[in-house]
């Protein structure tokens, strides 16, 4: 079974074409500048990296553009259209709608559309994308996996804020969480890793990136996360500040003579480790060779690596222990004193940190990364969120 895995942007469009039997990418890419001029896509499929250069109006001709690219007698790798068997397609938020990826019915789109006030950078573009696959490939099954799905098994207590709860019932405002594929796929890998069922397991998954979010995962389930209503919430990261005193923000619109929507533009794009450090959003310069000399690079490294250890610590009393910790995604995977950082001084939870693996862990790889005797394993566990997607395309269309 051949799957198509689409996210789709406002204007841009990556996919892979996964071939399910042993679950190999055969073919990916990247269509930039949809809808503006001097469209390209990038296409790489075996071995090789293909460039066509050619305006995108709509995410239809993207879509188009995107088959060409895979049916392409040069560097394609499939003989036609017909041999793709089903499309999984990125959906931010479900809301309360659903808890399982689905078919993308009308129904479906429908609701999509309906959820777009909680989604309003993402959905939309999410929604644009099924369209054009549905407009461009006919009968071909398309599935819609949700970033939100995943945490949809946390309880009223986890996922509630201290707010009139008519604003809950009225305006749907609560604790949604995101990067649920991510969550599960890591944690699954975990269990696998452990040789255990992960029924049976209490997993702490570090999403760790220029987004970045943090849940706990028991019984397989995810039962609470770090970030909220919004992405915004949770931990410092790249550019978004994480939690802050609401008050604090009236305080500092009034000192910045801001408006709403530039605040929210100060708390999304300007504030995190690029606020803290002001040299740079990415880890990679805040810990590269003497970054560490200017102080404020340092110091957002270690409040960034701080709150991740107080989450860790929160979400083992929350399910009262925890048998493992994952860490993954950009940051999680590849900067080792953030890890040292998180986990240094959890001995009292049973975690036991080996700094030599910590410090020379290979890339791409399930990796442990705690000492032997360590109660409490940590892993390094690289993500793959389209794997996800396209396990659950499979799932719903064999």
């Amino acid at each position: 079974m051949k799957i198509l895995v689409i996210n789709a942007g406002s204007s841009s469009l990556k996919y892979q074409l996964i071939d399910m039997n042993g679950e190999k990418v055969i073919a990916k890419g990247l269509c930039e500048r949809i809808t503006i001029d001097n469209g390209r896509l990038t296409h790489k499929a075996n071995g090789k990296e293909y460039v066509f250069n050619q305006d995108m109006p709509t995410h239809k001709e993207a879509i188009e553009l995107v088959l060409k690219a895979l049916t392409d007698a040069d560097c394609g790798v499939l003989k036609s259209m017909s041999e793709i068997d089903a499309v999984g397609h990125r959906m931010v938020h479900g809301g309360e709608d659903y808890n399982t990826s689905v078919i993308a019915t009308d129904e479906v789109i429908k609701v999509c559309r309906d959820n777009i006030e909680l989604a309003p950078l993402h959905n939309p573009a999410n929604i644009m994308g099924i369209e054009a696959c549905r407009a461009v490939m006919g009968d071909v099954k398309q599935v819609v996996v949700f970033d939100t799905a995943f945490h949809a098994t946390m309880k009223p207590e986890a996922f509630l804020y201290g707010i009139p709860y008519e604003d809950y019932t009225n305006y749907r405002v609560r604790k949604y969480g995101f990067h649920g594929t991510s969550h599960m796929f890591v944690a699954g890998q975990a269990a696998e890793a452990m040789g255990k069922p992960i029924e049976e397991l209490k997993i702490i998954t570090c999403h760790l990136g220029n987004g970045s979010s943090i849940a706990a995962v028991e019984c397989g389930k995810s039962v609470e996360t770090s970030m909220g209503f919004t992405p915004l919430e949770g931990l410092p990261m790249g550019t978004r500040s994480g939690n802050i005193d609401p008050a604090a923000i009236e305080y500092l619109m009034n000192k910045h003579h801001f408006t709403i929507s530039e605040m929210v533009q100060y708390l999304n794009k300007k504030s995190g480790m690029l606020g803290i450090s002001g040299t740079s959003s990415d880890f990679r310069d805040l810990t590269e060779k003497d970054a560490f000399d200017n102080p404020r690079n340092k110091l957002a490294v270690e409040i960034f690596a701080y709150r991740v250890k107080k989450y860790i610590g929160e979400y083992t009393a929350a399910m009262n222990g925890v048998d493992a910790i994952v860490f993954t995604a950009g940051v999680g995977e590849n900067t080792p004193y953030v890890r040292e950082m998180a986990c240094g001084s959890l001995q009292c939870l049973g975690v036991e940190l080996d700094d030599e693996k910590n410090y020379n862990c290979p890339r791409g790889q399930v990796v442990e990364i705690s000492k032997e005797e360590s109660y409490v394993k940590v892993f390094v566990i690289p993500t793959n969120e389209e794997l996800v997607i396209a396990r659950e395309t499979m799932r719903l269309c064999k």
